[in-house]
């Protein structure tokens, strides 16, 4: 399984903007081939940070996406409500671990 995290701080105007984009985009990222998850995460401490989460299959898979007319269509518009450059890492998990029921 590959994690894929995306960190973008926006300009403070830009916020509300992103969040309404975000909305609408959502179902069109979780509906491609090999997303299994996705969150978006507001950083506690600047609200105008943001990171997604995503959860691919392959790397494959979000090779694909990120060649996608989706993400064609995404993120040219996100990226010019940035303040600074999005930073990004591609992780692939090598063990999880979840609470066992009591």
């Amino acid at each position: 399984m590959i994690i894929r995290l995306v960190r973008m701080t926006f300009r403070a105007e830009a916020v509300d903007r992103f969040l309404t984009l975000f909305e609408d985009w959502r179902h069109r990222i979780i509906a491609m081939p090999g997303c299994t998850h996705l969150e978006l995460l507001q950083d506690i401490d600047d609200p105008r940070v943001f990171t997604t989460y995503s959860q691919w299959r392959t790397l494959e898979d979000l090779d694909r996406y990120r060649g996608s007319e989706v993400f064609a269509s995404v993120w040219p518009v996100v990226k010019s409500l940035f303040e600074a450059p999005a930073e990004a890492w591609s992780n692939e998990t090598l063990h999880r671990m979840e609470p066992q029921a009591t």
